[in-house]
């Protein structure tokens, strides 16, 4: 990837409301397919597709020209891109590589220093890899920003208490009844979040988990893990009402859980309020149940407001973090704008080494010329080290010219450097005679180079 091949376009709870995340989250059991058919978009070279509750974003290394990313939105989800466009953003180069570390770091989640979105980045990056979509620009990228989020969670204190949407919605359904103890919670899903709000439910003294799951085998594993009892999915609207709070977390695409189904709840309550607690996206719950009198119900935009009170401390160390994000940030800038100067400093090392052997060829026929007696490889040898090391500190300030041109990334000196060292240029250096092969890809810095071949007819040699 060269320095200037990254995009990075999307969503997410900042610039687009619920509604219109849900429309884009793609379920697990799509990501490989969603990634396949980004990857094959024109003009894209590599990619890697992040989805979660909060965000949809599409990692890209293009190819020249711009990819139609938005066209792909629009293809995909069948979601009209008039309507998309005011809540994408896009981010190029350095920024873009700014925006990854941000998130693989958790500076940009809705829980600032929730840990679950490396895990997320870590799970795109392998259906990514998995699917072919990964190579060695988004490889080395998608690496350096593991190493960059586990930097900023050891540095800091940002990730020194356990906080996610899951304990978020536990602290919100905390504060509506003042304690959980005695209190009935139902978690339909069995996933990654379901587990967490457990764990906290049971913190907070929650004594009676229903748990409810498609697949019924990974709800009866989490209801044995914290003591809850298993309810069959099939039986959810029959059994519901038992809870006083519902947590829902499932990768349906559609709502669970719908107006008639909450009026059948609170009838059979015998008018007894019910909260639900929607943490999933798409939403498990209708927008329209909370129409329903006695019915309260929190979707995880709501949760947003609830995860700011708790931030004040995390901000503070957020500020650090952000430091540490802008060195690295500036780190890999820096590796990609040597990784521009690499073929410069190979083609000025091979006109040099070109021009070498030419010399050496010359002055080899012009000793055989006054002499009889070839010199001896000791002889050679030392001729050797001499015109290599005379080489390597005719080139020592050129090539650090051009390390530093790199490094600074001044874009105009590079072509500069790669214009004048042209290795075709180099080879008006020769004679008329061709390079030998093993010559075209000799290195100033090879150990190995060899004494220039001898021919056995003088007649031929110039």
């Amino acid at each position: 990837m060269s320095s200037g091949g990254l995009l990075l376009f999307g969503v997410n709870h900042k610039t687009a409301p619920v509604e219109l995340r849900e429309q884009l989250a793609i379920p697990e059991s799509r990501l490989a397919e969603a990634t396949r058919w980004l990857v094959q978009t024109p003009g894209v070279r590599e990619a890697m597709i992040l989805s979660t509750c909060n965000r949809v974003e599409l990692l890209v290394c293009p190819k020249a020209g711009a990819p139609d990313l938005l066209g792909f939105f629009n293809d995909f989800f069948d979601v009209d891109h008039t309507l998309l466009k005011p809540h994408v953003y896009e981010y190029r180069q350095d920024e873009a590589v700014r925006h990854l570390f941000r998130v693989a770091s958790s500076l940009d989640s809705m829980v600032l220093g929730e840990p679950q979105i490396l895990g997320q980045v870590k799970e795109a990056y392998a259906v990514a890899r998995s699917v072919g979509a990964v190579q060695s620009g988004l490889e080395k990228l998608l690496q350096n920003a593991f190493n960059v989020a586990k930097r900023v969670r050891n540095e800091t204190q940002i990730g020194s208490s356990s906080v996610s949407i899951a304990s978020i919605a536990v602290d919100l359904a905390e504060k509506i009844f003042g304690s959980l103890e005695n209190k009935k919670v139902f978690l339909v899903g069995a996933g990654k979040m379901s587990e967490l709000a457990a764990r906290h439910l049971v913190q907070r003294g929650a004594s009676s988990i229903y748990v409810a799951n498609r697949t019924h085998d990974r709800a009866i594993r989490l209801a044995a893990q914290f003591g809850g009892q298993v309810i069959r999915f099939d039986d959810l609207y029959t059994t519901a009402d038992r809870a006083d709070i519902i947590i829902t977390s499932t990768g349906s695409p559609q709502p669970i859980f719908r107006p008639e189904h909450g009026a059948q709840f609170i009838h059979r309550r015998r008018n007894r309020p019910m909260f639900f607690i929607d943490i999933a996206v798409p939403r498990d719950v209708d927008p329209e149940m909370n129409r329903v009198e006695g019915i309260f119900l929190y979707d995880i935009d709501d949760l947003q407001s609830v995860a700011a009170t708790n931030q004040i401390d995390r901000v503070r160390e957020a500020e650090q973090a952000e430091s540490i994000i802008a060195f690295e940030v500036e780190r890999y800038q820096r590796h990609l704008n040597t990784l521009d100067a690499v073929p410069v400093i190979r083609n000025l090392q091979q006109a040099a080494e070109t021009m070498r052997q030419s010399e050496l060829r010359k002055a080899e026929s012009r000793l055989r010329s006054v002499s009889a007696e070839p010199l001896s490889d000791a002889q050679w040898a030392a001729v050797e080290a001499m015109t290599r090391g005379l080489m390597n500190k005719f080139l020592h300030p050129t090539l650090q010219a051009i390390k530093a041109a790199a490094a600074e990334g001044d874009t105009a000196r590079l072509e500069t450097f790669r214009s004048t060292f042209d290795v075709q240029r180099a080879a008006a250096y020769l004679p008329s005679h061709a390079v030998p092969p093993a010559l075209a890809d000799a290195s100033v810095d090879s150990e190995s180079s060899a004494r220039p071949e001898r021919s056995s007819d003088p007649e031929k040699e110039s």
